[in-house]
């Protein structure tokens, strides 16, 4: 029987009326058994993501896909850490917040409801399906996953044992669907069951997100690329800057909350530049250098003004010195592409000045750009990051995955 993205999208639609009336308590006992089966199908899960891995290989996948692609005993155990998580969390469906008495005694409020239908496009992965079937189904959604070709045995699999659990809980497995064809014809289809299909959310690289953007007839939550910064600025502590860059850029490359751009303050750069050039030679970061930082490191390539829009995903940066603290938010206004920017900075009115100025999705004062993520802020899971200015904006957790519908409540006032 030939697969039909048409015929999942109206499964998952009916499915997702009753996971919306699911309480906290049965909500929260299904994700238990979503972490449990993971942790009990470790080795079944491992098997096929290997193969995944030995295609990805043969068919030339960067370093950074491939790191994405990989799961670890210590990976899953990550995954069903963060069901356990989102479990822990506060169900957001349900509350009434706002709650005002008008003139003629009526009291309207507002109520947080789900979004319905959820589709995620997302390439090489796999952790993505658990995540997302985690963070929709506690907020009262279904969701439609359409991984990339390179995670399909994995994200079959992880399907498979969220299936298991959900049966065991006697939820409808609808509730979580995973697109067995990775073909292009299949994602184009999807994109235009809007009756069906109420968010569009891709992860991947900025051309996926873009094909989706253009392409799309149901709304797009849109994060194109993570161009991350970090300023030193002209009051930082060295060690702490040194700190901040190295775990920013070679903690893990191949995130979108790694640092792909230094900048830093005139005023301390002939003191501060020799010492990141040492560390950064040492974690062989190969440099992009402006003319002004160029001669502080040994093989840097002069820097183009691609450098600076570019998301790297390598062990690679991009180093620009700038005149003060202005020329540093004139380069941001320019660059950033809306993700993270970090200032490391011990002048107390410098910090808040930046975090006012800086209107990326998350701006940090001395801390690690790579806590730019939904578990680390408090959210649990994430389901994606956005840097549009649309209902969502930063890491995507649960509130994020619904809206709010008024209730208005009344004792027969009827209007003149």
């Amino acid at each position: 029987m030939s697969f039909s993205i048409a015929a999942m999208a109206k499964a998952a639609r009916k499915a997702s009326f009753s996971v919306a009336n699911l309480d906290q308590q049965q909500k929260n006992d299904a994700l238990e058994a979503m972490a449990r089966k993971l942790i009990e199908r470790t080795d079944l899960i491992l098997s096929e993501n290997e193969r995944d891995l030995v295609a990805g290989k043969e068919n030339g996948l960067t370093d950074a896909m491939v790191d994405r692609l990989r799961l670890t005993p210590s990976r899953v155990e990550d995954l069903a850490a963060a069901l356990r998580e989102v479990a822990q969390l506060p169900d957001p469906v349900g509350g009434m917040a706002n709650q005002t008495i008008r003139p003629n005694g009526i009291r309207v409020g507002k109520m947080r409801i789900p979004l319905g239908v959820i589709a995620m496009i997302y390439e090489a992965r796999p952790n993505v399906t658990a995540e997302a079937a985690a963070l929709c189904l506690k907020s009262g959604n279904a969701v439609i996953l359409r991984g990339g070709k390179e995670a399909l045995y994995s994200n079959l699999v992880i399907a498979k044992c969220l299936h298991e659990a959900l049966v065991e809980q006697n939820i409808n497995p609808d509730a979580i669907c995973v697109v067995p064809d990775p073909d292009r014809t299949v994602m184009n289809e999807l994109m235009t069951l809007s009756d069906d299909i109420d968010l569009i959310i891709p992860r991947g690289g900025e051309g996926l997100i873009r094909f989706v953007t253009e392409n799309s007839r149901i709304p797009v939550i849109q994060h194109f690329k993570g161009v991350c910064h970090l300023y030193v600025d002209a009051a930082a502590e060295f060690d702490m800057a040194i700190n901040l860059l190295l775990n920013g850029k070679t903690q893990r490359t191949g995130v979108c909350n790694a640092l792909e751009t230094l900048l830093i303050d005139a005023v301390i750069a002939e003191q501060f530049l020799p010492l990141a050039a040492q560390e950064l030679e040492a974690k062989g970061v190969k440099i992009h250098a402006c003319e002004k930082s160029l001669p502080f490191f040994k093989d840097a390539t002069p820097a183009t003004t691609e450098d600076w829009d570019a998301e790297y995903l390598a062990l690679e940066i991009a180093v620009r010195v700038v005149d003060d603290f202005d020329g540093a938010i004139a380069h941001l206004e320019q660059y950033s592409s809306g993700h993270t920017e970090v200032i490391c900075t011990q002048n107390y009115s410098r910090a808040n000045e930046f975090t006012r100025r800086v209107n990326s999705a998350v701006v940090m004062v001395n801390a690690s750009s790579r806590f730019s993520d939904g578990g680390q802020l408090g959210l649990g899971a994430e389901i994606g990051i956005s840097t549009s200015k649309l209902h969502a904006y930063g890491p995507m957790g649960l509130e994020s995955l619904t809206t709010e519908k008024f209730v208005v409540l009344g004792d027969g006032q009827i209007r003149d």
